[in-house]
């Protein structure tokens, strides 16, 4: 049984809370997400445990039943998400009110802005590899401040010092090409 099916009543309960109001529905990032204005409002997922409901602006909600927890804590700065491990754990009137708190706020600009920065902090693996192979230093320099970043953390988020390896190796090529991490997902 996949995830879906496993949490259809779940879902199908989300989906319904969300059709009552004006936000409209979209597929990114693997789930299905819910913007108003072209801004992104909520998303809902499946996982193997439990069902998400995720607030893009989160931070910003009141949350006065406590229920919203940071997605990934120290990387994620504004989206909160509630994990349902059961329909009997779902009440309509609050998520509702929550949701309907979310669309306010973006209607009314609400929204995190992120931060920007153009410094980037390398990690002691990419400066060996530049220390190593000169080409390869003057190839990421070359990059945009966006992409060293996104290459940076790419390799220091990795828990494993294997891990951290395969993928400086895996980005290497990308570097010299001059392409961004993740560019084939944006327009």
């Amino acid at each position: 049984m996949g995830k879906s099916e496993k949490w259809h009543d779940e879902l199908e309960f989300l989906r319904a809370l969300i059709n009552q109001t004006s936000l409209e529905k979209t597929r990114k990032w693997g789930g299905e997400v819910y913007t108003i204005n072209n801004g992104n409002v909520l998303m809902i997922r499946a996982f193997k445990n439990h069902v998400g409901l995720w607030f893009y602006s989160g931070v910003y909600l009141k949350d006065p039943y406590e229920v919203l927890e940071n997605v990934q804590k120290g990387k994620t700065k504004a989206m909160r998400h509630w994990k349902f491990a059961a329909i009997n754990e779902m009440d309509a009137k609050k998520i509702s009110k929550y949701i309907h708190e979310a669309i306010e706020n973006e209607k009314n600009g609400i929204r995190w802005k992120a931060e920007k920065s153009d410094k980037v902090e390398i990690p002691i693996l990419l400066e060996e590899a530049f220390e190593s192979e000169e080409a390869f230093k003057i190839a990421f320099q070359e990059l945009t401040p966006f992409k060293q970043k996104e290459f940076a953390e790419y390799i220091d988020t990795a828990k494993r010092e294997a891990t951290k390896i395969s993928r400086l190796e895996k980005i290497k090529s990308m570097v010299h090409q001059g392409v961004g991490l993740n560019d084939q997902y944006r327009k």
